[in-house]
């Protein structure tokens, strides 16, 4: 499988003849910038893809419309539900350690690409894990899990999922770069393991490497 970054939490996975992207994100407006914040990852263009997943209802998530190719979109909610690439479980989440009122709902993806078990954690802000959750979500090879903490979680609580999950492949995302200029960065996820590859472009495959492996970020 090759998985592809292009900035904070939105990858294209592509195997078995099929292609996921998840978490595409829109151009930024005008609110961001007058809070001081920056997000200047390259927009997201001339992508196709069989099914687009969408994890919560943030400019930075929900952008469904940048991805082409008439792809198949599912997007915050929960359940077991068909796909062009099989059974997709959306596992009912919250942004934030307060029941999601504070920053809302979020679901976490889970499906099989190029016999590859693969968890999207997307915008995943409790407190910790519910044992519910884990078990709808089962074992898993790749797990790709925010880091960056403020919204979401941080390196301890990552670093015990991905764990729990049983992950072969652990992607950090959603953490500061020098393309934004909010979250924390992913130094201190980093340190808590001994197997980190880091990658010079913002691609990898999963039969070149394994343990956290961390894409290059994409620039302008």
């Amino acid at each position: 499988m090759r998985i592809e970054w292009f900035g904070q939490s939105a990858f294209r996975l592509d195997g078995g003849g099929k292609t996921v992207f998840i978490d595409p994100f829109g151009i930024p407006g005008e609110a961001l910038a007058k809070r001081g914040m920056s997000f200047d990852y390259p927009p997201i263009e001339g992508v196709e893809a069989d099914l687009v997943l969408i994890t919560h209802e943030h400019f930075d998530h929900n952008a469904a419309e940048a991805v082409g190719g008439d792809p198949a979109v599912i997007r915050s909610t929960a359940g077991k539900l068909d796909s062009p690439v099989g059974e997709v479980v959306a596992v009912a989440s919250e942004h934030d350690p307060h029941a999601g009122t504070e920053r809302g709902p979020n679901s976490i993806f889970v499906f099989t690409l190029d016999g590859l078990r693969v968890c999207h954690f997307g915008d995943f802000g409790q407190s910790s894990l519910r044992d519910e959750q884990a078990d709808a979500i089962g074992s898993v090879d790749v797990v790709l899990v925010p880091v960056g903490a403020g919204p979401t979680i941080g390196p301890q609580q990552a670093t015990e999922i991905a764990a729990r999950l049983g992950a072969h492949w652990i992607v950090p995302m959603h953490y500061r770069t020098p393309m934004i200029s909010f979250l924390e960065p992913a130094d201190e996820f980093l340190a808590l393991h001994e197997n980190v590859v880091r990658c010079h472009t913002p691609s990898f495959e999963t039969g070149d490497t394994e343990g956290v492996v961390v894409p290059a970020p994409p620039s302008r």
